[in-house]
């Protein structure tokens, strides 16, 4: 889906934590603040105000974020 190199290079625009990829539903999700950012055709939407909260996502699943 994303290129390994490329995953590296990206952070949360909201708090610059790191952000791991999830295939179902495609995305990338920030393990600091629990963002979810969609992927669309290949492209991450990178944009805060797209982000929702991963746990509402899945339905209560973690993205592994401890408070």
């Amino acid at each position: 889906m994303l290129p390994p190199d490329l995953l590296e290079l990206l952070a949360c625009p909201k708090c610059k934590g790191e952000v791991r990829l999830r295939e179902d539903p495609p995305g990338l999700v920030c393990v600091r603040c629990d963002l979810f950012y969609e992927i669309r055709d290949g492209i991450p939407v990178m944009l805060i105000e797209e982000a929702r909260r991963y746990s509402e996502v899945v339905g209560g699943e973690s993205s592994g974020h401890t408070p």
